[in-house]
């Protein structure tokens, strides 16, 4: 992978900078004690935190969002884990030695997350690192959320940079398809929640990292 170019590093959220599925696969477990069921062991939720609500309820209850009970237990979970958020999430180890690195050689970066205002907000806020963002784009930002390539390109307006100058960097297929619709060389990591379930070749990412400062060779290779 090349990186001529390269002027803005953008990153998905859970799964790639932070680790939020502890409070993620709490929020769900509180509601099946709450229904008088058996609490389920943080590796069973793990690999689905990056899908959120859905991939939490699904794990808790083998429930699809297009049950008819699902928006309701949605916003259980949404409740839940908003009063819960910020108690075990942390950053991902290595993150906030990349994002110094980046900084260095003067590089812009940003997130793009389909998680909503409504956490990505506080999250960001409270957790010291994001205070360098060029640029955070959450789910609802746009009409659109990932696979669809438009909170890329909304991430690109705001810095002022053409896609082609962006790399995009998340754990989940849908990263990767949205990053290559909107024109970005695009990296998987393979530390996040899916890459270990997923067969990440599949996924036609540009480059592929087993640790985020990985990203760092990458860039030094250009």
């Amino acid at each position: 992978m090349r990186l001529e170019g390269t002027r803005a590093i953008l990153f998905d959220l859970d799964g790639t900078l932070i680790d939020s599925a502890p409070d993620l696969g709490a929020a769900a477990d509180q509601m099946r004690v709450a229904r008088g069921l058996a609490s389920l062991p943080l590796e069973r939720y793990r690999p689905m935190a990056g899908a959120g609500a859905r991939g939490m309820l699904g794990v808790a209850f083998g429930i699809a969002p297009e049950a008819p009970e699902f928006g309701a237990m949605r916003e259980e979970f949404f409740l839940n884990y908003e009063a819960r958020m910020l108690r075990n999430t942390q950053v991902f180890d290595g993150v906030e030695r990349m994002i110094e690195a980046l900084l260095e050689r003067g590089l812009a970066w940003g997130v793009v997350t389909n998680k909503s205002v409504r956490f990505t907000g506080p999250l960001t806020q409270a957790i010291p690192l994001f205070d360098s963002a060029c640029a955070i784009v959450s789910g609802d930002t746009t009409p659109f959320a990932k696979p669809h390539p438009e909170p890329l390109l909304e991430a690109a307006r705001r810095l002022g940079l053409a896609p082609a100058n962006c790399v995009y960097v998340g754990d989940d297929e849908r990263d990767i398809v949205a990053g290559r619709a909107a024109g970005m060389r695009t990296v998987a990591a393979t530390y996040g929640y899916m890459g270990a379930q997923s067969e990440v070749a599949r996924w036609e990412a540009d480059a592929e990292i087993e640790t985020p400062m990985a990203l760092l060779q990458l860039l030094e290779q250009a």
